[in-house]
């Protein structure tokens, strides 16, 4: 479903990175909610693509509408 999340427990402790580049979706999320703008994130990045920072909000997404809430 998640074509350029991926999961390695070898890499940053299994925790969802973007294409296996070591950076973290949460670390996307973090500057996205700090205020950063996608062409910043991606200056910083120069690796990330912008589909890759959609992708990584699709993900979190999901993620929290998996979650059972009691």
């Amino acid at each position: 479903m998640f074509e350029r999340i991926t999961v390695d427990p070898e890499q940053m402790n299994g925790e969802p990175c973007i294409r296996h580049l070591r950076i973290p979706v949460a670390t996307i999320l973090t500057m996205l909610a700090q205020g950063m703008t996608i062409e910043t994130i991606l200056e910083y990045y120069p690796d990330l693509e912008a589909e890759d920072i959609a992708e990584a909000i699709n993900f979190a997404a999901e993620t929290e509408r998996e979650k059972e809430y009691h």
